[in-house]
């Protein structure tokens, strides 16, 4: 029985895809066994959003190589899609798969292994980067994950149609496409059977959901809702311009969806919103933000939880433009955690083209900042919540005889390890 291992990097839709080739390999019969043994082959599932996450990936691929100089080395993911040549060239790599060819990785990956010759695609180096836009953009490869006993994160949109300045996310994903709410609803169930409590909705612009199939997010929130054995829901991020109030109306009435939402804003200033290209300005933002609050929160009731995307050094942020933006989080926007990016020059997007590039030191000095205000505001976020009830979904690790869990509105707690207890939702006070 041929043994194969998983590394993934990237974001949370790359951790359901390598789940759904992980199933598929079990039903085929192989050993899934930890990355760090020595396997028949070794599947990388890649990320391309920073030049560091490049490095990276290249960095794990050799590592497979280096522990099992025999075996298959098999890449997919959007460092594939993007910079294939290059990673054909790295010892050890035996196929790699674009973000066309993901439906593919399972059967071909399983010839290899057979000894049969694999069918990748060559032609690609004929097709124009719009050509290959076009060919990504056909499908869309249903996933989610499994491996962990509460939670699940169900894809259900791939894709994005906005081409910001400073992203490759069109290039590497295609245009926005999504499964259908019956689809959905379905894996949902087979998640639910599972045992799961809490599915996290993702996808590259998740709120977009519908362009390929003429629903709305609002229609797929509402049938998962009714999906039995689900308790628990998340939306891992959305864009503010895309949560409408009929959204937050209907989550706020009293539904399975949690007080958390995950909101990417990149940067605090209009001037750097608009060169690039976001759909919204900081006045609309803010709106946003005091809408979800006004309808959600109240005396005795949780805080939302707030997580926003940040850039830190896009071109042209000049001292006082970071100030500004800094001031906009703290004083106005006030999230209880800033997932902090410094920004990466991707070759290809207008951005690497912009003047006033900010230094490297400089990037490395506005993040450090970001993040000792990220701590202080989550610190916050916490105290606000001391003596509220809220329900916690307990996790089943023993830590030096610890469990954890996390609340509707991402708190994390701590209590004494107690196995009758994992998977189990508790009502708390903070």
């Amino acid at each position: 029985m041929p043994k194969i291992a998983f590394y993934t990097l990237g974001c949370k839709l790359n951790y359901a895809e390598t789940s759904t080739y992980e199933r598929g390999f079990r039903e085929a019969g192989l050993e899934v066994v930890p990355f760090e043994e020595k396997a028949d082959a070794y599947l990388v599932n890649t990320c391309s959003v920073t030049q560091h996450s490049d490095m990276k990936c290249r960095g794990v691929i050799r590592r497979c190589h280096r522990q099992a100089p025999e075996a298959a080395v098999i890449v997919t993911g959007c460092y594939a899609e993007l910079r294939r040549d290059e990673i054909k060239a790295i010892d050890g790599v035996s196929l790699v798969f674009g973000a066309k060819e993901k439906q593919r990785v399972v059967p071909e990956t399983l010839r290899l292994l057979a000894g049969q010759k694999a069918k990748t695609d060559e032609s690609y180096k004929e097709r124009s980067m719009a050509e290959e836009y076009r060919e990504i953009s056909r499908d869309v490869l249903p996933a989610y994950s499994t491996g962990e006993r509460t939670r699940s994160f169900l894809k259900v949109q791939d894709g994005c149609n906005n081409f910001c300045a400073y992203c490759t996310v069109p290039y590497a994903r295609g245009e926005s496409r999504n499964i259908p709410i019956s689809e959905a609803v379905r894996q949902a169930g087979e998640i639910a059977a599972a045992g799961v409590k809490e599915i996290v909705l993702t996808g590259v612009n998740t709120g977009d959901f519908g362009r390929t199939t003429g629903e709305t997010f609002l229609s797929l929130i509402q049938a998962l809702n009714e999906v039995p054995g689900i308790e628990r829901y998340r939306i891992s991020s959305i864009e503010p311009n895309l949560i409408t109030d009929e959204i937050v109306d209907w989550i706020a009435s009293g539904t399975k969806f949690l007080p958390h939402f995950h909101i990417p804003l990149q940067n605090g200033t209009d001037e750097l919103l608009k060169a690039m290209g976001r759909r919204y300005d900081t006045a609309f933002f803010a709106r946003k933000i005091d809408y979800i609050r006004s309808r959600m929160e109240g005396p005795g009731k949780p805080k939302v939880f707030f997580g926003i995307d940040l850039m830190a050094g896009l071109p042209g942020e000049t001292e006082d433009l970071f100030e500004s933006s800094y001031e906009f989080i703290r004083d106005r926007i006030h999230p209880a955690f800033i997932h902090i990016f410094p920004y990466s020059r991707r070759p290809g997007t207008r951005a690497a083209a912009m003047r006033n590039q900010v230094q490297d030191r400089v990037k490395t000095e506005r993040v450090s900042r970001l993040e000792a205000l990220c701590e202080s505001l989550h610190a916050e976020f916490v105290a606000a919540n001391k003596g509220v009830r809220e329900s916690v979904l307990w996790e089943g690790a023993d830590k030096n005889g610890l469990m954890f869990g996390y609340t509707g509105n991402y708190i994390r707690l701590e209590r004494p390890y107690d196995s009758a207890l994992t998977n189990t939702i508790q009502d708390v006070v903070i």
